[in-house]
Parts: C-alpha cells; structure tokens; sequence
C-alpha cells in the first residue's frame, strides 16, 4: 500500500519538484545573476559591447560602452566616469565616480547594430564615488534607500506600470511630424498597420529581454499605445520604465516611425500617462486587503492612500516634470486634477479597481512617462509610508464625478486642486519637507534648480498662439 502511495503520489510530485527547480535554474529572471553567469551568457552570445547604464537626475539614461576584453574589469566596479560630464550631477569641478552593475539587470538586445552576429548588451548601475561610498545624486540609490524603510517596516512594495506613448510619421529626411499612422481609438482592433506591427514587435523584443510585458494594446488618441508590465519590486518597476523607453524608440525608429513620451504632443487630444498599481505584501500577503474592513481595504491601505492624498500636492513636480505635463492634466482627458480617490471613476489622482484578495491595489494615475521613474517611485511610497506611520485619513472615496461638482461640493469633500502648471508645482514641492527627504539634499537642490531655470525660458519666451492672437489684433 505505501508503495503504492508512492508510485500515485510521491513520485510525480518529486518529479513535478525537480522539473520547476531546473526551469527556475535555467531561467534568468528567477536566477540571481553572478559576474561569472554575465561574462558567461555574454560569451555564449556573442557580445562584443556591454552599456554600463545608469540615469540622470532629470530621468535621461545615460551609458559608458566597454568592449568585451574590459567586460571582467567592468563588472568588478572598476569603470570610472567623468561626474561632471552628466546634467545634475556636477557641474562645478571634474569628480571622478564609479558605475556598480547590477548583475540581474543584465540584457541582451535582441538585435545588433551593424546587423550581423555581433550583439550588444546592457547592465543598470548604480552610481558610487571611487572610495565606494553611495553618490547622494544617484536617483536609482535614492529609491533602494526608500525600499530599505519599507522593509524595516516587515513590508514589500511592489508596483506595475502602464506605460503610455505615441508614434508619429517621419519625412523622407527622418525628421518627425505630427501625423500619426491611423485612425483608432481606446482598445480598437484596426486592420494590420505599421503602428501595430511596431508595438508588436516591441513586445517581442522587451519579452526576449525577459521583461515581464502583462499586455498591450492602443490607447485612446490616435497614433496613442500602451505597454503595461506585471507588478514587480519598486527598483524593478523603475528599470522596467527606463529601459522600455529606450526599446519603444530604437523599434520604432526601424518601422520608420518616431516615438515620443511627451505627455501632450497635440492640442485637443488625449495625453500619455505613467499609471502605477501599487501594493504592499508582508511575507507573501497583499497588505491592503481586509474583507472584515471598510471597502474590503485595511487600515493599512487607507492610511497609505491617505499619506499618497497628502502629498500629492508636494511629489507632483516630480512625477510630472514638463511645462508640457500640465497640459494633460486638464477637464475631460481622463488624467486627474483634483486631489482625490475613488472605486469606480477614472477622473481621480487615486483609484482602487474592484479586484480584492491577492489583486487588491491602489492605482496611481498621475505621473507621466517623461518623469524620473527612480525619484517617482521613491516620492510617491514615501507618501504612502508616512500615510501609514501617521494614520492620515483619506476620507470617503469620491465615485462621483470631481468634474462636474461645484466648487462648494468639492470643498465640502475636501478636494483640493492640483498644481496648474509646473512652476505651481515646484512651489509645493519646496513646502514638502517629506518629499524632499525621500530624494535627498543633493537630487532635491538640482532638481529644483533645473526645472525653475526651465520655468524661467519658458516664460520669456513668445509662443505662436501669442502672435496668432495678438501681433495683428492689438
């Protein structure tokens, strides 16, 4: 009888067992990478240039390309780079810094530029001074800083992300225009063009980098797509967004096509999003589910979707950074502009889908994809964690729409309204003691600096609409 137990049982589960354990071996994303594995898989094949990755303050990614005989030396910390080279990172005097790889972002293209065997790869790094101290402007270590305090805290903080763009015609010349390539809308099944050819092709090329693509599709605009990635840890999450910007442009550019991020390229039309479904797990556990409780949500996830309300005013800058970004946050595009959450309306800052148990999420709906994802995710869970350290109240969600209410109505709701432009949203920003801290002295001081120059050009300059309505008027 035990032998029979078993055969019928034991053995099929042992089997089951060791064939997960050695797809789990074989598999990159499951693996924790080592140098020796990299220099391995970079051999096996045929890398011939590794790009030291990292990105600035102002969310640019950046590179230091190292031929494959200064792989190991790379690998080991050993690349130094010129600081003072790259925007927000020093600009007074030369200070050498080094880039510290980190092995499981390790990808390999899915293509080569001089279109033959030889390949290129990429590894994210992190930014430290020569003596190995941690570089305050890194804004990738400003996040694992705030990723560090959440675990203090016995939490995870795992985010995905819906990634948001467009695709505009280029000229004979290769210069972009503002023509998109069809006529679609939000989820349309259009004939095969060379629109979905190229989001398909991006997909490709992202799963074969081992990025964990949930599903695409075209977004409301014409010429508009989206990209959305299954939830993953917040450094993760933030490489995923960094790196899918560089992979929309470079298969873009190969269909004939330009990609932009820019969150409102034309008037009257709907702009690109960033939007983040956020959850805290303890051990396994979604955090923000309670069937027992209000909403079916724990104290937990409504003390952070209070702090997120509450410092909303103050990350604003840093999740939407262009005098562009203001522009989409406007009536009737579907991107919020008041500060408030709901279940079921697409209009607020934050939104909780009806999914409960293990799906139960805080959906973030403000950013915008031109935003630093490191700063961005780093400022946004800091509000979230100071919601929870404080028990910040995020009063009653708003189901109606904030829209249509009058002001007395949103008053009475205490919905407030959020920055109008982005020099509004500075001015919070600098009255944010929070915020500030989540992305440091040094990220916050250039930051500031940088976009207020930006505010002050833009400002003085004499933009179209002002000679349309005025040169011959007045």
């Amino acid at each position: 009888m035990i032998q029979i137990f078993r055969i019928i049982f034991i053995f099929p589960l042992t089997l089951i067992l060791n064939l997960l354990f050695y797809t789990i071996q074989q598999s990159t994303w499951f693996r924790i990478m080592t140098k020796s594995e990299v220099l391995r898989i970079a051999q096996q094949e045929r890398v011939q240039f590794l790009r030291m990755q990292f990105t600035d303050i102002l969310g640019q990614i950046k590179n230091v390309e190292i031929p494959s005989p200064q792989f190991s030396i790379a690998l080991d910390s050993q690349v130094l780079f010129d600081g003072s080279s790259i925007e927000g990172f020093s600009r007074t005097k030369e200070l050498d810094m080094i880039l510290v790889p980190d092995y499981n972002s390790f990808r390999v293209f899915p293509w080569s530029e001089d279109k033959g065997e030889n390949k290129i790869a990429s590894i994210i790094c992190d930014i430290h001074y020569p003596d190995g101290r941690e570089f305050e402007g890194c804004p990738r270590l400003a996040l694992k800083r705030i990723v560090n305090a959440c675990r203090k805290l016995e939490l995870d903080y795992q985010a995905g992300s819906e990634v948001e763009f467009f695709l505009f015609r280029r000229k004979s010349d290769g210069s972009a225009t503002l023509s998109t390539h069809d006529s679609a809308g939000y989820f349309d099944l259009t004939p095969d063009d060379v629109g979905e050819a190229t989001r398909r092709n991006i997909v490709k090329a992202l799963e074969t980098m081992n990025f964990k693509v949930e599903s695409s599709h075209h977004e409301v605009a014409q010429g508009q797509h989206e990209i959305d990635f299954i939830r993953v840890d917040a450094v993760t999450a933030a490489d995923y967004i960094s790196s899918c910007k560089f992979v929309v442009r470079k298969i873009a550019g190969e269909f004939g096509l330009h990609a932009t991020f820019m969150p409102k390229p034309q008037f009257n039309q709907y702009g690109s999003g960033l939007h983040l479904h956020q959850v805290l797990t303890k051990d396994g556990k979604n955090m923000f589910y309670d069937p027992g409780n209000k909403f079916k949500l724990s104290d937990t996830a409504l003390h952070f979707i209070g702090g997120q309300l509450e410092h909303a005013m103050g990350y604003c800058a840093i999740t939407n950074p262009l005098i562009n970004s203001y522009k989409r946050l406007v009536p009737g595009s579907e991107a919020p502009i008041f500060v408030s959450w709901a279940e079921q309306n697409v209009s607020p800052l934050l939104r909780v889908p009806d999914q409960r148990e293990e799906n139960t999420r805080v959906e973030l709906r403000l950013p915008d994809p031109t935003c630093n994802p490191y700063l961005a995710l780093a400022a946004v869970l800091q509000a979230g964690l100071d919601g929870i350290k404080h028990h910040i109240n995020p009063g009653l969600p708003v189901n109606k729409d904030v829209f249509l209410m009058s002001q007395r109505g949103r008053s009475r709701l205490k919905v407030s309204r959020l920055p109008k432009d982005l020099n509004e949203a500075l001015i919070q920003l600098k009255k944010d003691k929070i915020i500030h801290a989540a992305i440091g002295d040094y990220i916050y001081n250039h930051f500031i600096t940088a976009k207020q120059a930006e505010w002050n050009s833009y400002i003085s300059q004499i933009h179209p609409w002002e000679i349309e309505h005025y040169f011959t008027y007045y």
